[in-house]
């Protein structure tokens, strides 16, 4: 994929040369989510990952919007054990049973802590204080898997009563949603993606 033709654009190198990638890693991943819907969505699609890789959901990301209602939490905070027992027989989701269920539990919590902060993004993002943390790494390498940010973010979430939100998966949240910028500094991305400088409060 390339800009005119003839420009051959440089990725990070995480990325599988799949038409799903290159339109989630081009236009989605590190761009600031201050959206609650599609802060929602992220929270389903990264503890579904758990133990999985990325592009195992990116596939069935489409299958779990239809699944669960639009990604409203709304709607699968309501979700009673006869629709959970029709979710686990749907093959074009993770069908393990545990994530099924946290992702009730954590719609019932997310709607929850947005009664109480006004939005989720008003209490998500206060853990890099409104404002993406612009990394510089060179090399995927130096990428963390977890950082202080999302060990207290994971400790938080946990403490409410989030399920499926180690650190890792938090971090991963976080480089999803645009609260740290993990673009490799040689990919065409991280230029723009580190304009993204203003104040979320």
């Amino acid at each position: 994929m390339s800009l005119d033709g003839d420009t051959i654009l440089n990725r990070c190198s995480w990325v599988k040369d799949t038409p799903l990638e290159i339109a989630y890693h081009d236009q989605e991943w590190g761009v600031p989510v201050t959206d609650d819907l599609k802060l929602f969505e992220f929270l389903i699609l990264e503890s579904a990952q758990a133990g999985l890789s990325w592009s195992t959901v990116l596939r069935k990301r489409e299958n779990y919007r239809q699944a669960f209602a639009g990604f409203d939490p709304q709607q699968v905070a309501r979700f009673d054990e006869q629709k959970q027992q029709q979710l686990l027989q749907n093959p074009g989701i993770i069908r393990n049973k545990r994530k099924v269920a946290a992702a009730i539990t954590n719609a019932q919590l997310f709607l929850e802590t947005q009664a109480k902060h006004g939005s989720f993004a008003a209490y998500i993002w206060q853990f890099v204080d409104g404002k993406p943390i612009q990394n510089h790494w060179a090399t995927i390498e130096q990428i963390p898997v977890t950082t202080s940010e999302s060990d207290a973010m994971s400790k938080d979430l946990k403490k409410k009563g989030f399920k499926f939100v180690g650190s890792t998966i938090c971090y991963a949240f976080m480089q999803a949603t645009g609260m740290v910028n993990d673009h490799t500094t040689d990919c065409f991305r991280y230029e723009v993606i580190s304009k993204f400088d203003h104040n979320f409060h």
